[in-house]
């Protein structure tokens, strides 16, 4: 049953991108589709915005299954191992556009795994 569940929620959130994308695009039908593919890919088109459809599948995966604080504790190892501080990451996080209730999540993480 678990691999049911991470299989479909792997597949609902590049709907829901490009759901979302497809709102903000203005156009309606089949050239909302394809403007925002082509927004989804950048330079690459719409090409590049199939793959980064195809690309969210694969992360949105990884966080159902391996949960979202995994995630970050072993980002966190990696940067700490490349030489960064606990205070240098305190700040990147502080610059992310994030709310305010996950960068507390994310700093209160740091400070109990990383002591």
């Amino acid at each position: 049953m678990d691999k049911i569940v991470e299989k479909i929620v792997g597949l609902g959130i590049p709907g829901l991108i490009l759901l979302v994308a497809i709102n903000v695009s203005g156009y309606a039908g089949a050239a909302a589709i394809t403007t925002s593919l082509a927004v989804l890919g950048g330079p690459a088109g719409m090409v590049g915005g199939l793959g980064v459809l195809g690309f969210s599948v694969y992360v949105s995966m990884a966080i159902s299954k391996y949960s979202f604080e995994k995630i970050y504790i072993r980002t966190i190892e990696g940067l700490l191992d490349k030489g960064e501080t606990k205070e240098s990451i305190k700040s990147k996080i502080e610059n992310y556009p994030i709310s305010r209730s996950l960068k507390l999540k994310l700093k209160d993480l740091l400070e109990q795994n990383h002591e």
